[in-house]
C-alpha cells in the first residue's frame, strides 16, 4: 500500500509539471512614472496579477517621463509604463530599441491656475504671471504649445518666463505662493487644486484625441521572450478594465502607492520636503476622472505626436508611427 501511495504521489507531481501547475517565475525590471498615468501597472502589482502570470516585476519609479526616457537607455530596463512623447524622443534621439505594445490612456494633462490672478487664458501673457512646467520634451510642455496655438497667445511672452522644475517641486512652489499657473500631467494638477488652484483647461480642450501613456518594451524582450510580452499586455488590459469598473477602489490603491515616504523605492529626484505632500483617495479619484483609460492605440494619433515632436524640435528627424508600434500582442 505504501508503495502504491508513493507511486501515485510521483505521478501527481509529474502531472502537475506537464499541465503547467508549476510556473517558472520570470524576473523583469519595469520603469513607471510616479503618477496615476501608470495606474494599470500599480494596480496590477498591488493585486498580484503579474505574479499570477509568472512574472516577478521590480519597479523603478521616475517623477517625469523625460527622466524615465533617459533611464530606458539602460539595458536592464526591459519595459516601461510611460507617456508617449518621451517614448518617441527616446526612440528617435537616443536610438533606444523599444516598441509600443499597448495603450494605457488618452489625455491626462492640464493647466491649473491661481484663479484670483489668472481668470482667462489670455492672462497668462501678463508679465507678473509665473508659470511652472516640466522640462522641454514632455507632454505637459506640448500642452503649452497647443494652448498658445489655440488661443493665439504671444509665444515669447509665455515661453520666456516658464520656470522648469519637476512636478513635486512645483506643488511646493504653489503652496509657498511662488507660482500662478501650472502645466502638468495628472495627478499633479489635482494636487494643485488641493493647494487652492483651479483647473482652467485640460488636454481635451486643446488636443482632442491625444494619446497619453503607453506600455513599451525593449525589442530584445519581444525577440527572446514574446510570451512574456503577451502576458504583460494581458495583465495591462485586464487592469485597465478593472480600473474602469472600480474607480473608487483604484483611487484608494493609487493614493497609497503615490504617498511620498522617503523610502528608497521612491524617485530619487523628489525635492527635499516632498514627504510633506499628501495625496488622498478623493484627489486621485478626481484626477483619474480626467483620464480616459484605454487599451487601444490610434496609429493616426501616434503619428500626430511624432509630427508634433519633429515640428517643435523634440526630435531631429521624423519617422512613421509603424516603426515604433507593435500591436500584435494586443490582438
Amino acid at each position: 500500500m505504501k508503495k502504491q501511495i508513493l507511486l501515485f504521489s510521483v505521478a501527481l507531481i509529474c502531472l502537475f509539471n506537464i499541465t503547467g501547475y508549476t510556473k517558472e517565475i520570470f524576473p523583469i525590471n519595469i520603469a513607471v512614472e510616479f503618477t496615476d498615468h501608470a495606474a494599470s501597472a500599480y494596480v496590477a502589482f498591488h493585486k498580484g496579477w503579474f505574479e499570477e502570470e509568472g512574472i516577478k516585476p521590480t519597479f523603478y519609479s521616475y517623477v517625469t517621463g523625460m527622466a524615465l526616457a533617459s533611464a530606458l537607455g539602460r539595458g536592464d530596463i526591459q519595459a516601461a509604463y510611460m507617456c508617449l512623447l518621451p517614448a518617441i524622443t527616446a526612440y528617435a534621439n537616443a536610438k533606444v530599441p523599444i516598441k509600443v505594445v499597448s495603450g494605457l490612456h488618452k489625455h491626462g494633462y492640464g493647466l491649473a491656475v491661481n484663479a484670483e490672478k489668472v481668470k482667462t487664458i489670455k492672462d497668462l501673457e501678463k508679465p507678473d504671471i509665473r508659470i511652472g512646467c516640466n522640462k522641454v520634451g514632455g507632454p505637459a510642455n506640448a500642452i503649452i504649445h497647443k494652448t498658445i496655438e489655440k488661443y493665439n497667445l504671444d509665444r515669447d511672452k509665455i515661453l520666456n518666463k516658464i520656470q522648469r522644475m519637476n512636478p513635486a517641486a512645483q506643488i511646493m512652489a504653489i503652496r509657498m505662493g511662488r507660482l500662478d499657473a501650472f502645466f502638468n500631467c495628472e495627478h499633479w494638477p489635482a494636487m494643485a487644486e488641493d493647494a487652492g488652484f483651479k483647473m482652467l483647461l485640460t488636454s481635451q480642450d486643446v488636443w482632442p484625441g491625444m494619446q497619453g501613456s503607453v506600455l513599451v518594451v525593449r525589442e530584445e524582450l519581444i525577440k527572446n521572450h514574446p510570451e512574456i510580452v503577451k502576458k504583460l499586455v494581458k495583465v495591462t488590459k485586464n487592469s485597465i478594465e478593472w480600473i474602469k469598473k472600480n474607480p473608487q477602489e483604484a483611487a484608494l490603491i493609487m493614493s497609497e502607492q503615490l504617498q511620498i515616504t522617503g523610502d528608497k523605492s521612491y524617485p530619487s529626484d523628489l525635492p527635499k520636503g516632498a514627504q510633506k505632500l499628501k495625496v488622498t483617495p478623493e484627489t486621485i479619484l478626481r484626477s483619474m476622472a480626467r483620464i480616459e483609460h484605454s487599451f487601444c492605440v490610434d496609429k493616426a494619433e501616434v503619428q500626430k505626436s511624432i509630427d508634433f515632436a519633429r515640428q517643435y524640435g523634440y526630435i531631429k528627424t521624423g519617422f512613421s508611427a509603424k516603426d515604433i508600434l507593435d500591436m500584435r500582442f494586443s490582438q
